[in-house]
């Protein structure tokens, strides 16, 4: 914390007697309060200075994948809507590093975010071809996704500049649109499941599959490849990039709802550890973290929700089942951050209702995840 502020520029001290107050002070706090120092991100953080950041530094590259709650239903305003983001910063005094003396957005100079996706009508078979959806400095721009907190989190975390590259559309199964390379067929009920490139989701055994114009893992081959392009042409996309290089440092999931049915959510897991390890091979980026949130645009409390948050939760490498995963992997549960319809602007549960509480502080979630697996 002390090499940022002395960065930020923000005076700490202005005398030796008060560095002697400063001291004693927090050696009296030491004694008496227990301490954690896995934590050097402020619970309530601080304006953004709205300043570049050293963009000399190689970039800090964040991917952020999966389904319709990645891509952003958290909705901005107006401040008369219970559950928008700006009932919560002008009516309900939240989230208060987000604006300034006059109400209007900060706009973070040292976060760029970027959003890339298919393009409607583009042939299935066609990876190349995608939209640009945002290329911008992070503020609040209509609706948003976790990228709003979690930016605020690494944001000022790093001293290096950060990007936010997030690769998603709406709609998609991690057992089959967004099934990694490498995962096999299986069998549930009589019924044959996709493996990765099968193009039928499934098909009854002994039968031949009927193929349709998809196949598993499709959504995971053009994800993968739009991010790949946007890194190739990185200043076309971030503005003050200079060749200096840039390093995948993390990934960041948040994705489950459709994926509740018997059969895909059953695989849930071997799917999810087979994502992890094939993100990492497919950006040469084997010690990139990886953050997941619980998710599946509902409570996740019971039924295929609850069997799919508990697959989630089991890959966190403090969990102990995947020894490769401790210190890398990291699962929050975010299920008490669910809102009611009569707190949230809409009442569309498999988008959270829209609540912009419950799309910041999964945001934020994510973001103190991540910057703890730095230690």
């Amino acid at each position: 914390m002390w090499k940022q502020c002395v960065s930020k520029g923000e005076p700490i001290l202005s005398s030796n007697w008060n560095i002697r107050v400063f001291t004693l002070g927090w050696l009296l706090i030491l004694l008496v309060t227990p301490v954690s120092f896995a934590e050097e991100v402020p619970n309530v953080l601080p304006r953004t200075d709205g300043k570049f950041a050293e963009h000399l530094k190689p970039i800090k590259v964040y991917v952020m994948l999966g389904q319709s709650n990645m891509l952003g239903f958290g909705r901005v305003g107006p401040k008369e809507l219970k559950g928008s983001l700006e009932y919560m910063t002008k009516e309900a005094g939240k989230y208060p590093h987000l604006v300034d003396d006059s109400g209007n957005w900060l706009v973070r100079h040292d976060v760029r975010y970027v959003h890339v996706m298919d393009k409607r009508g583009v042939d299935y078979k066609d990876l190349e071809t995608f939209g640009v959806v945002r290329n911008e400095w992070l503020v609040p721009n209509k609706a948003f996704g976790p990228e709003l907190g979690f930016g605020q989190i690494v944001g000022h975390y790093h001293e290096e500049p950060v990007l936010l590259l997030k690769a998603c559309i709406g709609n998609r199964s991690l057992g089959w649109d967004l099934l990694p390379p490498g995962s096999e067929q299986f069998e549930h009920e009589g019924k044959i499941y996709a493996g990765y490139k099968d193009v039928a989701n499934s098909w009854d055994k002994g039968s031949d599959p009927k193929p349709v114009p998809w196949y598993a893992g499709r959504q995971y081959d053009a994800d993968v490849a739009h991010a790949k392009s946007v890194l190739k042409d990185l200043a076309t996309y971030y503005p003050e990039y200079k060749g200096q290089g840039f390093e995948v440092a993390g990934f960041v999931w948040w994705q489950g709802h459709k994926d509740q049915n018997a059969a895909l959510a059953g695989r849930y897991e071997q799917n999810l550890v087979r994502l992890i390890k094939s993100l990492r091979a497919d950006f040469d980026s084997p010690n990139a973290k990886f953050v997941l949130a619980t998710g599946c645009g509902n409570p996740g409390t019971e039924g295929f929700g609850k069997q799919i948050v508990e697959a989630q939760l089991a890959v966190d490498g403090d969990t102990g089942k995947y020894p490769e995963f401790k210190g890398n992997v990291k699962a929050v549960d975010t299920r008490d951050l669910w809102r009611d319809a009569d707190q949230s602007p809409v009442n569309q549960g498999h988008h959270y209702n829209h609540n912009a509480e419950t799309y910041y502080e999964t945001g934020e979630r994510l973001g103190r995840a991540m910057t703890q697996l730095f230690k």
